[in-house]
């Protein structure tokens, strides 16, 4: 069975870093794309990156572009979200997914159809 675990958000202050991961079992992980996602209170579900499984490309949302960086290991099954220099408006409950019928490199949420529970991070001020 496919699933997906996050972990690693917290609490940091504006301008610290966090590493997100997201651990998969019950399917191959290099094969597919896994994405990152946010949803912060009151606000749509938007992408934020991916790593593709075609070739291993990654895409980036632009208001993360030069700040996070998406990255896998495949022995380990896991994707990881470095996230420097984090700012407030970062602040949001973070998932990892991936979708068995998915090998592109793209960050549409309605394209992914496994989820993880979520893991918070929260940038104070």
């Amino acid at each position: 069975q496919l699933q997906l675990v996050e972990s690693g958000g917290g609490l940091v202050q504006s301008g610290g870093s966090l590493r997100l991961s997201c651990t998969a079992s019950g399917f191959t992980l290099e094969y597919y794309t896994v994405g990152w996602f946010r949803q912060a209170p009151g606000k749509k579900r938007e992408g934020v990156s991916c790593i593709s499984g075609s070739d291993g490309s990654t895409y980036y949302a632009d208001s993360v572009k030069g700040r996070f960086t998406i990255s896998r290991e495949n022995d380990k099954k896991k994707v990881y979200l470095q996230m420097n220099n984090l700012k407030p408006e970062d602040t949001a409950v973070y998932y990892c997914a991936t979708d068995p019928h998915l090998i592109i490199a793209t960050i549409r949420p309605e394209l992914f159809g496994s989820w993880g529970q979520g893991t918070q991070v929260t940038v104070a001020s």
